[in-house]
């Protein structure tokens, strides 16, 4: 082992260790990844900077802003109609399932599960069907047909583009779809079938108009006209009139102990968890205030202007490990947080202390003429409020011919994905499809970062010899078997990594390793690329594994073991068909 190998080691075993306990964000661990390349002259300057240039990042970007333009010309506004249109939660899923289909393979998956999920909560509930036999399902799909095209998913750009720096031709538009098709179509039966048995039926936070909200954690302040003044909390029976359990007493600064034998005084504030109708019920009868630390007034209830709706903290949010203190000031700022779910905990701190994790869902008083402004924001998803219905608009077609030719006009090899994709990204923004100004914001800059960032990693255990060594003392092991042995545990590797780490982070891993292989065999390296691609861009076994998983983890009421359960026998599944498959569209 040479000193630069052990370098360029070094530094991915450090950025796998931080990917998988995520003390940092993504992006900030590739551009520590980039820096300590750099520094150490493990790359030069300009292969450091390569990623930033790459056709993948640029790719990547435009397609975030095509899919802001699909969303907001509202050319996919039909389809939550089509969804209620089921009737059967069966029906229901084949016409989703057929919808994902169509679209999935063409918009980046993470846009799409944003899309879909209210429009999914409010279909289900149109139906009677519980929400959370449609979420998993919604994830795992988008997943499914994302790979079914190179720009279905930011990871199959990203492998292609490593593989282009290491010397393979690439890939071509459609080149995964015969096994995605193969794929996706046995995954479904799947999710039909077992799948749909093995989810669970549970109730997630749902519309407030239509149906019962979750249990929320608020502060109620005792006012001077409360009747529960002069009694305690065990002696005014909340929970037996009201179904809401008081969890703790704040006098001033301090936690008073045993809060339910305490006599309520004047200005206690009442930590309490309900559904928001039972807490509303008791604010209004016992003479309580939603605590004035979010600045709401009595009144804000019954103005008509006023809609009270649910956000969930959306994956890679810029106010994640905010407070609810440091939130309101500086986000939306008429918008008043009345409460705070979070999946599977009973929070017992005051709420403006409490710092937010991806998952969480806010109930919010919000003036209705914010709520497009909100709807926009990527920072959070809204759940609890409809896709408000567009005026007919040619931009609507506008912008699915645009989107058609994009794919088009690269698939028959006119001109490269990244060069259309950048036109068609600016034909929308010049066509009013999405404002100048939205450009930014659609943009996931995370993911640009972090593919920026370690595509420079790539490079250097390639060149360094790095990727060829962790080759002989690990897939060298079982190189006697034959390819389809080495294929076999390949893609094991990539999917046990991309369960537990992100899986960009664990392609720009692999994909080096997998060319080294290759050359290793003296075979075609194209076998190997597809599985670290497939492998990587379907993760189903854990909540973590996939953004769009851990978008639908809170939404849906789901347990860290309801991915387990459906989502490791779908794993072996494309596993299986992967092992298979691979050698029959790509010859070793």
């Amino acid at each position: 082992m040479t000193l630069e190998i052990a370098l360029v080691l070094s530094i991915a075993l450090v950025a796998v260790a931080l990917f998988a306990t995520e003390k940092l964000p993504m992006d900030t661990v590739a551009l520590l990844v980039l820096a300590a390349l750099a520094i150490t002259g493990l790359v030069d300057t300009s292969q450091a900077l390569s990623g930033f240039s790459n056709p993948a990042t640029i790719t990547v970007a435009s397609m975030f802003v095509l899919a802001a333009g699909l969303q907001n010309s509202g050319a996919l506004s039909g389809i939550g109609n089509l969804l209620s249109g089921a009737r059967s939660p069966f029906q229901f899923l084949l016409i989703l399932f057929g919808v994902l289909a169509l679209i999935a393979p063409f918009v980046n998956n993470t846009a799409v599960v944003a899309v879909f999920m209210p429009i999914v909560i409010a279909a289900t509930a149109s139906i009677g069907m519980s929400a959370s036999k449609a979420l998993i399902p919604l994830s795992y799909v988008s997943q499914m047909a994302g790979v079914c095209t190179l720009v279905g998913t930011s990871t199959n750009l990203l492998v292609n583009g490593m593989a282009r720096d290491l010397g393979h031709p690439g890939f071509s538009m459609f080149e995964f779809t015969s096994l995605g098709v193969i794929c996706m179509t046995a995954g479904c039966f799947y999710l039909l079938t077992l799948g749909r048995w093995l989810l669970p039926e549970t109730r997630g936070p749902e519309l407030v108009e239509h149906y019962e909200l979750g249990k929320y954690i608020t502060e109620l302040r005792v006012m001077p006209e409360s009747s529960l003044i002069g009694t305690s909390v065990g002696e005014a029976k909340l929970s037996e009139e009201y179904g809401v359990y008081v969890l703790e007493l704040l006098r001033g600064s301090e936690k008073v102990w045993s809060p339910k034998s305490q006599t309520l005084e004047e200005g206690d504030i009442l930590l309490a968890r309900g559904d928001w109708s039972q807490l509303d019920e008791l604010r209004k009868g016992a003479g309580l205030e939603v605590n004035a630390e979010f600045k709401l007034k009595q009144r804000a209830f019954e103005e008509v202007e006023m809609v009270l709706a649910e956000v969930m903290i959306a994956p890679r949010s810029r106010v994640i490990g905010s407070t609810l203190g440091m939130l309101d000031p500086g986000w939306h700022h008429n918008t008043t947080s009345l409460g705070i779910h979070r999946r599977g905990q009973i929070l017992r701190d005051e709420l403006r202390h409490v710092r937010l994790r991806v998952g969480d869902i806010l109930l919010v008083l919000i003036p209705e003429s914010e709520m497009p402004a909100l709807r926009s924001d990527k920072n959070v998803i809204v759940l609890s409020e409809r896709q408000p219905a567009r005026a007919s608009s040619w931009r609507a077609p506008f912008a699915l011919i645009t989107m058609a030719l994009v794919i088009g006009v690269s698939a028959i090899g006119w001109a490269p994905i990244a060069v259309t994709a950048l036109t068609g990204a600016v034909a929308m923004t010049l066509a009013g499809c999405l404002d100048a100004e939205d450009v930014y914001d659609a943009i996931d800059w995370r993911i640009i970062i972090l593919m920026a960032g370690l595509l420079p990693l790539g490079v250097a255990m390639s060149e360094t010899g790095a990727a060829r060594f962790l080759v002989e003392n690990t897939l060298g092991m079982v190189s006697s078997l034959g390819p389809l042995v080495v294929l076999a545990v390949l893609y094991l590797m990539a999917l046990l990594l991309t369960e537990f780490m992100s899986n960009a982070a664990a392609a720009v891993l692999l994909t080096p390793i997998g060319v080294s292989t290759a050359n290793l065999m003296n075979v075609d390296a194209t076998p190997f690329l597809i599985a670290v691609t497939f492998a990587a861009s379907t993760s189903f076994a854990t909540p973590v594994g996939y953004q769009t998983n851990t978008m639908v983890y809170g939404a849906g009421g789901y347990r860290f073991s309801d991915f387990v359960k459906v989502g490791l026998p779908l794993n072996l599944i494309f596993w299986a068909l992967g092992v298979i498959f691979i050698p029959v569209f790509w010859p070793f």
